[in-house]
């Protein structure tokens, strides 16, 4: 039992159903979590935002999935890991790339395993991770900018995670599938 309201845009704070709208006709339904997440619409704001910055940045969509997938199972969000898979298959992606990056096997792709193991670098030293991590990234035709970037999605990632841990968001009818 959370003891977070579950708002819908009628009930939410005010300033929180502009965004809440927005959401809502781009995903054809309101999510729970950003019903949840509405308790604060400058947490809400910021989420939608940085996620926005993300999506808009310089990595492709399979790095940036790479990215999101590796904060989701790291921090344990049930929520993020459907939604993301979701998202890979939306993307054409393979399935086994859902299910390695679910259980930490190999992706097959050179690339993305220097995505997912930079990632990993990044969060397991609070962003200290030498320069010859740095340089390994690269070396895979990665940018500084994209390591950057890297940080980027973390950060909005960790914003989700926590949040949804926090709130108990649950996982949405449309992605149960992916659960």
């Amino acid at each position: 039992m959370t003891m977070f309201t579950q708002y819908t845009i009628e009930t939410a704070p005010a300033a929180s159903r502009r965004s809440m709208t927005a959401v809502t006709a781009k995903q054809g339904f309101l999510p729970a979590a950003v019903g949840l997440l509405a308790e604060s619409p400058e947490a809400l704001d910021g989420f939608l935002r940085l996620s926005a910055t993300f999506d808009a940045c310089t990595l492709d969509p399979l790095a940036r999935e790479v990215v999101i997938m590796t904060v989701s199972v790291r921090n344990g969000c049930h929520l993020c890991v459907a939604m993301h898979s979701a998202r890979l298959a939306a993307l054409g992606a393979d399935p086994d790339l859902a299910a390695a990056l679910r259980s930490g096997a190999p992706l097959g792709e050179e690339r993305l395993d220097a995505v997912r193991a930079f990632t990993a670098q990044v969060l397991d030293t609070a962003g200290d991770v030498g320069s010859e991590a740095v340089s390994e990234f690269l070396g895979h035709g990665f940018t500084r900018r994209n390591a950057l970037e890297v940080v980027l999605g973390i950060g909005a990632l960790t914003l989700s995670t926590l949040a949804n841990r926090l709130t108990g968001a649950p996982v949405d009818e449309p992605l149960r599938a992916f659960a």
